[in-house]
């Protein structure tokens, strides 16, 4: 071996041996913790790999390699990277700094056991931000309630100072957020009320992120979503990582979102494309009646519940309804999606009743499938998006395929979710409108 090999591999060891001894100091109270979580996740150098390009990764600096967690992987895979072992990722620099060093073992260690100080990720804006930890004073500010319910679903509603206007607006749904200072809307902000609680985190939309940031220097900000399916496991993860709730975003990840969209997946992906009935969403959208077409959020929840949209080969979001066009496809289910008479503070039918009766009753609708068999819904659109969609995609499955789902109870997940993971004592059956059809409301209440 050369000289400069041999001082090489000393200087290496040399920081090891540093490394190990600060560790020790810093983690000698976690040791328990950490030694579980060796002993289940012990593998070897090759066993060690960055996920494919197929699945989630988590956007988290510590998450070294690049799989949906940060866990004592991170911490081999890390080390294998300053060894030259492996091939450096972009979110193995955990601390952010530029550089693979002993730090970045110490960060995700202290990551791993929820004691870091800093934590640096990529929002869904695709921003990278840094948020001193832990998180006292946040700012909801995002687009509807969404980050409500998160924040809820977490069982952080301690750690909220102020709230959008949608919030605010619903003390049925939020008696206790809905109570605290808003601050508009990322559309129309108030950004003097912002400054004024002193924040340590605003969550936001993300388009409008930057413009929030750029505002508030100093604050740090990061921009989410929470409506989509796609992101919605990751931004609850993150927002989990950020508040110190990992387990509380784990069960409603796997209790809820999995359990129930999961179980649609298994039964509907290998149905035909006969077995496959054809649907029809509507909407009053700008004053006039509107489908959802290719585009639309609606369409990725039809396909999960094993259904075909009538209208999925138009290039659009929504499309104004030509009801000739409806006709002439014949649809087996029509759901009208509806903001009108729905909601935790409804209590009566007469609307969604009402809407039903008006397509039943449309000229040429006799001999359409869905009317002729009375599969014809109206349903609260507040379902379709956030992390409660999987209430809309139990509905939508039974309805599409009730030999499949016979055994669910829709309203059940509904109070399921209301209970166990919004912490709210509401009653569904004595207060709430959501879904008519007359097998839902026989009584017609």
């Amino acid at each position: 071996m050369k000289r400069g090999d041999a001082n090489t591999s000393w200087k290496k060891r040399f920081v090891l041996v540093e490394v190990a001894i600060v560790l020790c100091s810093m983690f000698l109270m976690a040791l328990p913790g950490i030694a579980a979580e060796q002993i289940t996740q012990k593998a070897s150098e090759s066993e060690i790999t960055t996920a494919s390009k197929d699945d989630y990764v988590l956007g988290i600096y510590g998450n070294a390699n690049e799989d949906d967690t940060i866990d004592m992987r991170d911490l081999t895979y890390v080390k294998l990277i300053f060894f030259g072992k492996k091939p450096e990722t972009e979110l193995a620099d955990a601390k952010y700094d530029g550089k693979i060093n002993p730090l970045d073992f110490i960060q995700i260690k202290l990551i791993i056991v929820g004691k870091e100080k800093k934590l640096t990720l990529v929002d869904s804006a695709d921003r990278t931000v840094t948020i001193d930890t832990p998180v006292e004073r946040a700012i909801l500010f995002g687009h509807g309630e969404y980050d409500g319910e998160v924040i809820r679903l977490l069982r952080a509603n301690d750690r909220v100072v102020g709230v959008s206007k949608y919030i605010a607006a619903k003390p049925t749904y939020f008696p206790e957020l809905s109570r605290l200072p808003s601050v508009g809307s990322p559309w129309s902000p108030d950004y003097e009320q912002i400054l004024s609680l002193e924040p340590d985190l605003v969550i936001t939309y993300k388009t409008k992120a930057d413009m929030v940031a750029e505002k508030l220097p100093g604050i740090p900000v990061i921009g989410m979503v929470f409506y989509k399916p796609s992101s919605l496991p990751d931004e609850v993860t993150k927002l989990g990582y950020i508040l110190g709730e990992r387990d509380a975003a784990a069960h409603y990840v796997n209790d809820f979102l999995d359990k129930y969209t999961g179980r649609i997946i298994a039964e509907t992906e290998g149905l035909t494309e006969e077995e496959k009935p054809e649907m029809y969403m509507e909407s009053i959208h700008g004053g006039s009646l509107k489908a959802y077409c290719g585009k639309s959020g609606a369409q990725q929840l039809m396909e999960m519940c094993g259904g075909r949209n009538i209208f999925a080969a138009v290039d659009a979001v929504m499309v104004e309804v030509d009801l000739e066009a409806v006709i002439v496809r014949d649809p087996d289910v029509i759901v009208r999606c509806t903001y009108e008479g729905v909601g935790y503070e409804a209590d009566e039918v007469t609307e969604l009743k009402a809407a039903r009766d008006d397509i039943m009753s449309r000229p040429g609708f006799a001999n359409v499938s869905a009317v002729k068999t009375g599969k014809v819904y109206i349903t609260a659109t507040m379902f379709n998006y956030g992390p409660d969609y999987p209430i809309a995609a139990v509905y939508w499955s039974k309805w599409l395929h009730p030999e499949l789902f016979e055994d669910w109870d829709p309203k059940a997940v509904h109070q399921e979710w209301l209970t166990e993971f919004q912490g709210l004592d509401f009653d569904l059956d004595k207060h709430g409108v959501f879904v008519y059809h007359p097998v839902e409301h026989p009584d017609g209440q």
